[in-house]
Parts: structure tokens; C-alpha cells; sequence
């Protein structure tokens, strides 16, 4: 673990611990120094509506907290750890993560130049941008969880803290929707996920949890309904890290599938959101990749900063942002939806070999016929499993389609096939196509494919001692960590 002796090398910066702000200036720099860049943190824009989410949702922002800490410790290890020993580290990290300090994450934010020292001083601005895309994202909860704001008044401050985030210039991501070929077909693309898919299957789950609690706080329609939204939320965040990677997302969420309600009310925050994501898993790609020489690594982190700052490379239209989750093998492979409408089930409706329902329950996670895979068919009053009237069997084929579509293999020839594909588009119900038209500011967009992915029966063994139910410690009385992580053995 670094000491303080390292960051006081940085003059002229504040550190931001919790709430409070410090900012040391050891004179005036020198012309040497002058020449450097600058190295100054942003803070929040300014209202009575900051930590009203960590006040009222301690849960969940305090598993914010963790996440820097999980983000943090993954590019320190990957630019330090030599290639022999980056797994076995990796791997204890992902133990000490998902057993320790996700169950009672930090009261406060992390400070993450204490965490990943040597890669703060290889990547400055790529951790200035990230730290200042998650301000917003903070400042949105807050927003959100402020119940003095009405739905309207919500909606113009997320607009204008979206504002007050692209005036920095310098650290903003632009809000202009960019190709998924910056992060999937650079030579050093996949390296990461290819490497540690289970580790890499975490940082996705993060970033659905960050993009997918905006809706319940949209669909909810009183304070106990977003309360209860949010809490089932979480919960699905928890069950995706029993029996991993096999809960874990198979592609990078979006946050148009994710949160489609919070997209359609907020495009610009959105995209920003994802361009933050991608460019997550660019460097991870990066510092992984032995094609990227480490004397380079550096100026290739600094270049893909500069098309995620560049408006007029590598854009993709909003029509195809809005598309490309259903490209990518729909919000089933992101780690399924966020929220949805919770219906019990039959004894009789689950799938063959899928008896993992007794496991969701008890975590605490919503069941419903879409998320278990079961026949939609058992909706209608009298259906059973056997029945074969032409509603099951059309409904039965579409399950096919769907478990289909769930393969790497026929989902890339499919997609490599316009006519299969447009015709698969046009067979599944519910699917947004490129003809549909702009939907209106804060209208509900169509709904998309809520397939999930087949999942193998799991393997029942033991697991470490956790409460059944997603720890909700209280901020007054439960041990927290400070942000400090025991010796890793190596």
C-alpha cells in the first residue's frame, strides 16, 4: 500500500475524503513545474441535494464506494503484477472483493490514488476523467433520492448537472455515441476478459448496478415503492456474484437496455455513461494486453482518451446506440433487466434442470417467468407445461429462438447474415427496429427482449458464511472498512 509520501508529489491537488475537501498549495510552482500538466480536482455542483443518497440509500452507495476500490486495485495490479503472478493476485482480490468488502463496503469514497499509485502517475488523466464521470453519476442519485424534488424539477437538475459536468472539458466524456469498435476490434482488444472473464464479469456487474438503480427511482411511485425498487435492485446485483461467472454479464450492459426509462429521459448522461464503460474495459484491455509494450501503455491509454473526446471519429447515429444492445445478444447477456413487473410462478412452470429458483429466493432476488426461463404460457389461466395448442407451440418456438440466440456461435452467424438477422428482428416480439421512431423527451421506450442467459445447473458446495438477504449494514452501527486493504501474501 502506497503512503502519504506519494501523493505529496502531486502539488496544487485536493483530496477529496468523504464530504470534505482539502487543498494544499506548497507555493508557487516553479517554471519547470509550470510546463506540467495540471493536476486539480473537480467537485460537485453545488445544491441541497448532495449525499441525499448515501443519507437515505446507504446500501447501495456505500457499494459505490467499494467499486472504486474494485476498479482501482484492478489497474494497479495489472500494470504492476508481473504476468506469473497476475492471476493468482487477481483472484485473491476477487475473494477479498465479493467476501469482504462488498459485504460491508467503505462509508466513504475511496481514495484512489492511494490504491493504484503507479498507475495514477501512468494514466493521471484517465482517472481525472473517471473520477469526474462518477461525480455525475453521484449527483444524479442525489437528485433522485432528494424527496423534496418533484419528478419535473428532477428531470431539469440531471439536465443541468449533465451541463456543469461538459463545461471541464478536459475531463468530460462527450455525450455523442461512439462505435463498439473502439473497445472490441483494437489489436489489444479482449485481452482482459479473455484473460480473467470472471474478475473482467465483476467490473460488468458494477456497471449494471451503476446504470440499472436509476429505474426503480423512475418507476417508482412513492417513497416506500422506489424504496422496496431499489432494495430488489441490489439483490439482483447479489445474485449475479453466487455461482460466478456463470450469473455475471456476458457483454458489456448498456444502459439503453438496462435502463431504458432513464436513457429516453436522459440521452445525453446516458451515452456518457457508456462511453465511461467502454473506455473502463479499453484499459483494462490495455494494461492486460502483451501486444501493448509497457513503455507504451501510457500513450495508448492517452490516445483512446483522445477519440472518447473526439466528436467527429468512430460516432455511431443515436438510432443505432439505441440498437446495439440487441446486436449485442439483448439485455439477457448484460446481466438481465433492472426492474419488472414481478409475477409468481407455477410449481410446474421452470425449465428442465434449472433449480436455481430456491436460490434466488433466498437472496432476496424478484422471481418471474422471464427471469427463470420458464413457458410463458403458464400467464394464461388452465396452461400447463404439456399443452399444445398453437399459443404454446408459438410460444414454445420463440423460447427456441431465444436459447438460440443465447449461443456465441449462431448469434454471430446470425448477425453476420442481414436476412436472418432481419428476420430473427422481425420474429421476436417486443424488439426495437431502426424504423421506429424518435421517442419522445421522458416518454417509455418499446421494451426489449428480456431473455436471459441458459445457465447449467449449479454445482452445490459449500460457500463462505454471508447472511441470506444483501447485507444492508447501518451506517451508525455497522464496521466499516476505511478504504485500507490487508496485505494481499504477495
Amino acid at each position: 500500500m502506497a503512503s502519504s509520501r506519494n501523493l505529496s508529489r502531486w502539488p496544487g491537488r485536493a483530496l477529496v475524503l468523504g464530504a470534505f475537501v482539502f487543498t494544499g498549495f506548497a507555493g508557487s510552482p516553479d517554471p519547470a513545474e509550470a510546463q506540467l500538466a495540471q493536476r486539480n480536482e473537480q467537485f460537485y455542483y453545488p445544491g441541497s441535494f448532495n449525499w441525499q443518497f448515501l443519507k437515505r440509500y446507504p446500501e447501495a452507495a456505500r457499494l459505490f464506494n467499494a467499486f472504486d476500490y474494485g476498479h482501482a486495485v484492478l489497474y494497479e495490479t495489472l500494470y504492476t503484477a508481473p504476468d506469473l503472478e497476475r492471476a493468482d493476485k487477481l483472484e485473491r482480490e476477487y475473494q477479498y472483493l465479493t467476501t469482504d468488502l462488498l459485504v460491508r463496503p467503505p462509508r466513504f469514497a475511496i481514495v484512489e490514488e492511494v490504491v493504484e499509485p503507479s498507475y495514477a502517475k501512468l494514466a493521471w488523466r484517465a482517472k481525472m476523467m473517471f473520477d469526474w464521470a462518477h461525480i455525475l453519476h453521484r449527483q444524479i442519485y442525489d437528485i433522485y433520492a432528494d424527496p423534496g424534488l418533484s419528478p419535473a424539477r428532477r428531470d431539469s437538475l440531471i439536465e443541468r448537472v449533465t451541463d456543469y459536468y461538459l463545461t471541464k472539458s478536459d475531463y468530460a466524456f462527450l455525450p455523442v455515441p461512439k462505435s463498439m469498435a473502439l473497445m472490441d476490434e483494437q489489436y489489444y482488444s479482449k485481452a482482459f476478459r479473455e484473460a480473467h472473464p470472471k474478475f473482467n464479469g465483476l467490473i460488468w456487474a458494477y456497471h449494471w448496478l451503476q446504470v440499472g438503480l436509476y429505474e426503480p427511482f423512475i418507476e417508482g411511485r412513492s417513497p416506500a415503492e422506489t424504496k422496496a425498487g431499489a432494495q430488489a435492485t441490489v439483490a439482483r446485483f447479489w445474485s449475479m456474484l453466487e455461482d460466478a461467472p456463470n450469473r455475471l454479464p456476458a457483454v458489456m450492459p448498456m444502459t439503453s437496455a438496462v435502463a431504458p426509462n432513464f436513457s429516453a429521459a436522459h440521452p445525453r448522461a446516458a451515452i456518457i455513461f457508456d462511453n465511461l464503460h467502454m473506455m473502463h474495459d479499453i484499459i483494462s484491455d490495455i494494461l492486460q494486453s502483451d501486444t501493448v509494450p509497457s513503455a507504451r501503455k501510457g500513450e495508448t491509454i492517452e490516445l483512446a482518451l483522445d477519440e472518447f473526446q473526439d466528436s467527429t471519429r468512430n460516432v455511431i447515429t443515436m438510432e443505432m446506440w439505441r440498437d446495439m444492445a440487441d446486436h449485442m445478444g439483448g439485455v439477457g447477456a448484460m446481466g438481465g433487466p433492472a426492474t419488472g413487473i414481478i409475477r409468481p410462478i407455477m410449481a410446474q412452470a421452470p425449465v428442465a434442470g434449472d433449480d436455481n429458483a430456491a436460490g434466488h429466493a433466498a437472496h432476496g432476488v424478484p422471481l418471474d417467468s422471464a427471469s427463470l426461463g420458464a413457458p410463458a404460457a403458464v400467464d394464461r389461466p388452465g396452461a400447463t407445461v404439456g399443452d399444445s395448442s398453437p399459443e404454446m407451440q408459438h410460444r414454445k418456438m420463440m423460447e427456441l429462438h431465444r436459447r438460440m440466440m443465447q449461443d456465441t456461435v449462431i448469434r454471430q452467424r446470425i448477425m453476420a447474415d442481414t436476412t436472418m438477422h432481419r428476420m430473427m428482428m422481425e420474429m421476436v416480439p417486443g424488439t426495437v427496429h431502426r424504423h421506429d421512431p424518435e421517442p419522445e423527451r421522458g416518454a417509455r421506450p418499446a421494451p426489449l427482449p428480456r431473455a436471459e442467459p441458459a445457465r447449467p445447473a449449479p454445482v452445490r458446495r459449500p460457500r463462505p458464511a454471508r447472511p441470506a438477504a444483501p447485507p444492508r449494514p447501518k451506517p451508525d452501527s455497522t464496521p466499516a472498512h476505511d478504504g485500507h486493504h490487508p496485505p494481499s501474501g504477495g
